[in-house]
């Protein structure tokens, strides 16, 4: 499986992806997020599914934007990646299908080109449509979602600044970890300020970060006991008290 996040706040673009990589009885590291850079024009991509899909999908997709000058708009560079995965999908997903794999290509493209107006965040699903992530419910994941979600609900706003982002969507990661066990270190980290055409990228070991969640789980425990507890005598006054247990001894004969 995958975690791949996107977040889009008011400040800019935050992308954290994992690098576990499993076939099989095989487990490996590799990248999930590519950036692309040119003059005026900055995105990454990441993507969630079968590697042989997504492999060639990039490399048609990489060729189609270097040799282009249409790409003004993200939106643009977005219904190219989408192309090449109806394209690979058109290729190579009978085959996939009769081997027992589904083409199950998911990404995530954010960035900015030079005639956005402000930096984007979109999705793509496997049938090459997509949707762009907006201001209600600033973040995506693609892969392993469940465990990471609830955490971004209760934190991520709008108007988080980059660092706040970061930080939570680390806690997304650390929550799916915790569950998933096809999801693990190292983390590659994207990010992208509004306005600056320039993205940056860095990569975290679990020996670098591992600290921040012994931190979280700490900062949890101490949490609990300070939440109102009035609500919770309903319950707990019912119970009856415990009875003091006689133990019968042979020496007691």
């Amino acid at each position: 499986m995958t975690f791949c996040l996107g977040l889009k706040v008011k400040d800019g673009l935050i992308g954290i992806a994992d690098t576990r990589i499993t076939s099989g009885a095989e487990r490996i590291t590799a990248k999930k997020v590519t950036i692309h850079q040119n003059g005026q024009h900055s995105l990454f991509v990441m993507t969630s599914g079968l590697r042989s899909a997504r492999d060639k999908a990039l490399t048609y997709f990489e060729e189609v934007f270097h040799e282009s000058d249409e790409f003004t708009h993200l939106y643009k560079a977005v219904n190219a990646f989408s192309s090449q995965i109806r394209r690979v999908s058109a290729e190579d997903k009978q085959s996939l299908v009769e081997a027992g794999f589904q083409f199950n290509l998911h990404a995530l493209v954010g960035g900015q080109l030079e005639g956005d107006s402000e930096h984007r965040l979109y999705m793509i699903y496997p049938e090459g449509n997509w949707v762009e992530v907006g201001e209600s419910t600033p973040f995506c994941i693609i892969g392993e979602s469940g465990y990471g979600k609830p955490i971004l609900e209760r934190t991520i706003q709008h108007t988080s600044d980059l660092a706040f982002a970061l930080k939570a969507g680390f806690l997304a990661f650390n929550a799916t970890i915790t569950c998933a066990v096809d999801v693990d270190y190292p983390i590659d980290v994207v990010a992208y300020r509004r306005n600056t055409y320039k993205m940056v990228e860095e990569r975290y070991e679990k020996e670098e970060i591992s600290d921040l969640a012994g931190q979280w789980q700490k900062l949890i425990r101490e949490a609990v006991p300070k939440l109102p507890g009035e609500w919770t005598k309903k319950v707990i006054d019912k119970l009856p008290q415990e009875r003091a247990v006689i133990r019968n001894s042979a020496h007691a004969l």
